[in-house]
């Protein structure tokens, strides 16, 4: 007999593919992210603290919230950093539902969203993603009722890539006001579209992001919600005192430090990279999802044969099937030299 709630053993658990990736040995575009190292300044702040023999003391952040605040441009009181936007999506869905009320989770989309409204035991709705509609935003405000607690909209979403327009984030948050909106903009930086500057008038409205992806620090777990000071307030009596790792807050603020080297990262993935790869695949006829991310799911006739071939030659590449059950290869995109690299190599076999 389990001593967990009932319905705990039935859910499953998250195990993304992390065996056997080498970044001195492989290509990593399987988990969309960061391709090249950090600045040198992050990792030399990381190595100060510990010479600086201040492990064997609990974490202090300093202002560190102000200074991401300053970043989104929104107040300090609108800001609260967690470990991983992980943990944000799991502090709002925990704080805001209660077992057998609805969530509205447009698919498919990140694992976690679901992971942990299942463990909630929350009624799930899932209206689909098309790749000719895009969001289904029409689908969601249909699916709002009384018993509706959450709903999430990835902006942009994962794996597909799709964006979500400002004003239907802020009609369906319009519409729903009694439940929590998770807008988690885990990719802002590539596509610079946010919705933080109307936390204050949509206080049903919260917002993650992370440093994992676009700063390459998921090793080090930070992330952050932004929201009304209220919803930051309430979201504080929840997170523990001492969830955020010290050392991710070092990293983070060398990071912010100098922007510069994510500015430069992330204008050469979109403006180079990602146009480059579309042509390449426009020209093979190969399918693909429209994207505003640095990734994009594809969907060539032999994906399992593709995969393979792109391991042998130290690439890897996310297999993921879509609703019908048709694989597709999520692929992230790297620098230029790393995208010609990928594209040589696909044509080894296309």
């Amino acid at each position: 007999m389990s001593i967990f709630k009932s319905h705990i053993a039935q859910i499953g658990a998250y195990t993304p593919p992390l065996e056997g990736r080498d970044p001195h040995d492989h290509l990593l575009l399987d988990f969309n992210e960061r391709t090249l190292p950090v600045c040198p300044s992050v990792k030399q702040a990381l190595i100060d603290f510990i010479q600086d023999d201040r492990l064997q003391c609990y974490p202090s952040y300093g202002n560190i919230t102000t200074k991401i605040a300053r970043y989104c441009n929104v107040d300090a009181a609108q800001v609260m950093i967690t470990n991983g936007s992980d943990q944000g999506i799991d502090l709002i869905i925990r704080s805001a539902c209660s077992e057998g009320e609805e969530a509205i989770i447009p698919g498919p989309s990140f694992a976690m969203y679901q992971q942990v409204a299942k463990v909630e035991n929350l009624k799930i709705i899932e209206p689909s993603y098309s790749v000719d509609q895009g969001f289904p935003k029409q689908t969601v405000l249909d699916a709002i009722s009384d018993k509706t607690r959450l709903i999430v909209m990835a902006n942009p979403n994962n794996p597909t890539g799709t964006g979500v327009a400002r004003e239907d984030i802020l009609e369906i948050a319009a519409a729903a006001p009694k439940a929590a909106i998770l807008v988690d903009e885990c990719y802002f930086e590539y596509t610079q579209e946010t919705v933080a500057d109307v936390v204050e008038q949509y206080p049903n409205l919260l917002i993650t992001r992370t440093f994992s992806k676009t700063w390459g620090l998921p090793s080090v777990r930070l992330g952050y919600v932004i929201s009304n000071s209220g919803n930051i307030r309430a979201l504080l009596n929840v997170r523990g005192p001492y969830d955020v790792n010290q050392l991710a807050v070092v990293a983070i603020d060398a990071a912010l430090s100098n922007p510069g080297y994510t500015e430069l990262y992330v204008k050469e993935v979109m403006e180079v990279s990602k146009p480059m790869f579309e042509d390449f695949l426009n020209r093979k006829g190969i399918d693909y999802w429209p994207s505003v991310a640095n990734f994009i799911w594809t969907f060539p006739n032999n994906p399992d044969e593709i995969e393979k071939h792109l391991r042998a030659h130290h690439i890897l590449v996310r297999p993921k099937a879509d609703e019908s059950g048709r694989v597709g290869l999520r692929i992230n995109l790297g620098n230029e030299a790393q995208t010609e690299f990928l594209i040589r190599t696909l044509s080894l076999i296309l």
